[in-house]
């Protein structure tokens, strides 16, 4: 399909392969572990130790005896193997190991190409080669690397925040220590005022001391006078 300027579109990205419903390995090697498993449950419950239970039928009807023995395992192997299937049909097993397979195939195909194409002909480290530490400390350390960040970011930030509050706290006692410059002036002031004052009083009291004894001498002259 080509548009209207001559250009082809590009087409869809490709699908996944479908998956194959016919038994692969994994699936042909679980049936088969399935029926040799069954089969050797089955070898347990022998002739012998089924005719061990029923004495006298074994020994008066031992060919009815078999026979019943052979209805009852084989109807317990057909149950077994009916209830098998239905299971590996109702829960899609083929499908999901074929998928399995499919993805265990494609994981080995790109580890040999890893393995080929390696820079400076390093070979990639197998993941179940790692001991749990190491795997946990690789989830974790794009985590610890962006929290790292933050707390660092953070660090700055109060550090300026610090600076600027030494800045303000050195500005006001630089205005603190001149306004205390200045009350001190004032204070000088305010004593030498003072102390002039103490000065202008105590003149003060002398003349009115001399004024009191003028004033007694004219008194005593006159009662001399008298």
């Amino acid at each position: 399909m080509t548009t209207t300027l001559g250009v082809r579109s590009p087409s869809p990205p490709s699908a996944p392969p479908p998956i194959a419903l016919t038994p692969g390995n994994l699936a042909s090697y679980l049936s088969d572990l399935y029926s040799r498993a069954l089969s050797k449950t089955l070898q347990s419950c022998s002739y012998t130790n089924f005719a061990a239970c029923f004495p006298t039928p074994a020994r008066l009807k031992p060919d009815a005896l078999k026979s019943v023995w052979e209805q009852i395992v084989g109807k317990i192997k057909e149950r077994a193997v009916s209830e098998f299937e239905d299971i590996m049909v109702e829960r899609d097993v083929v499908r999901s190991l074929n998928e399995l397979e499919r993805l265990k195939a494609e994981a080995e195909s790109r580890r040999k190409r890893e393995v080929v194409d390696g820079k400076d002909g390093e070979v990639p480290i197998a993941l179940h080669t790692l001991l749990p530490e190491q795997l946990y400390l690789a989830h974790l350390s794009p985590y610890l690397q962006q929290t790292q960040k933050v707390l660092e970011e953070r660090l700055r930030n109060t550090r300026v925040q610090n600076e600027e509050l030494v800045q303000v706290t050195q500005q006001q006692r630089e205005e603190i220590e001149q306004l205390i410059g200045g009350l001190e002036g004032v204070v000088r002031d305010l004593e030498g005022a003072n102390e002039a004052m103490d000065g202008v009083l105590r003149d003060g009291e002398m003349k009115r001391e001399v004024s009191e004894v003028e004033h007694e001498i004219r008194i005593v002259g006159r009662e001399a006078k008298l």
